[in-house]
């Protein structure tokens, strides 16, 4: 940080209002002066606006916190994946022991039900199945 002689003096208005809570506050910051509590707020929100030091404005307890958070959804949803896909897995095997399907039926199978979740998007249900099979 420069020193104070390097430091430029400008005319600075606020309301009283904003006067008495940088009174209030700088202290708590610890801060030597009330031009060192508004320097540091300048520098908050300059960074907050630009989004470049996020460090400087976002204290590590939200970022590690965040990150905690985000952590342990991503195991919850690796755990319910794999669930899943054992499920799916269990599901196929039925189905192949107790059906003949033929290799080009089983392509053809597989490039319609691409298609049919890339149209709806992911939303697949048993009932749309079911009408589809019926003919409905």
């Amino acid at each position: 940080m420069p020193t104070p002689k390097e430091k430029q003096k400008f005319a600075l208005w606020v309301y009283p209002e904003t006067l008495k809570k940088v009174e209030k506050n700088y202290r708590d910051d610890n801060c030597k002066s009330r031009s060192e509590f508004i320097e540091k707020a300048i520098l908050f929100y300059t960074g907050y606006l630009t989004a470049a030091e996020y460090k400087a404005y976002l204290p590590n307890i939200i970022v590690s916190t965040m990150k905690g958070t985000l952590d342990s959804l991503e195991n919850r949803m690796a755990r319910l994946l794999f669930k899943l896909a054992v499920e799916l897995s269990m599901m196929l095997h039925v189905t192949a022991a107790n059906h003949e399907i033929d290799a080009d039926a089983l392509s053809r199978l597989r490039g319609m039900c691409v298609e049919e979740v890339k149209r709806l998007h992911g939303s697949v249900s048993m009932e749309d199945a079911v009408k589809f099979q019926r003919g409905e």
